[in-house]
């Protein structure tokens, strides 16, 4: 399995198969599920590779989200990698 930083450079980087909509899966600890939210709205701070951040709706607060917490990524609806 590609590891999870590898993957989400290919969406940002490659144009080619970074053409779709891709939606990342990642486990929440205070909800304990899986949060799903669009690629286009998560950030990748430059100083922090390990990390990706998105505003809360809800909250309008950012969010710090670690990597090896997420779970799974889609494309086009379609599921192209999932860790457990």
């Amino acid at each position: 399995m590609i590891p999870i930083q590898d993957l989400l450079h290919r969406i940002r980087w490659d144009t080619e198969f970074g053409r779709g909509e891709f939606v990342i899966g990642y486990y929440d600890r205070i909800e304990h599920e899986i949060i799903h939210v669009p690629f286009r709205e998560i950030k990748f701070p430059q100083d922090c590779p390990s990390v990706f951040e998105l505003i809360d709706c809800d909250e309008g607060q950012m969010h710090t989200i670690p990597l090896h917490r997420v779970r799974s990524v889609y494309k086009n609806g379609e599921l192209i990698w999932h860790r457990e």
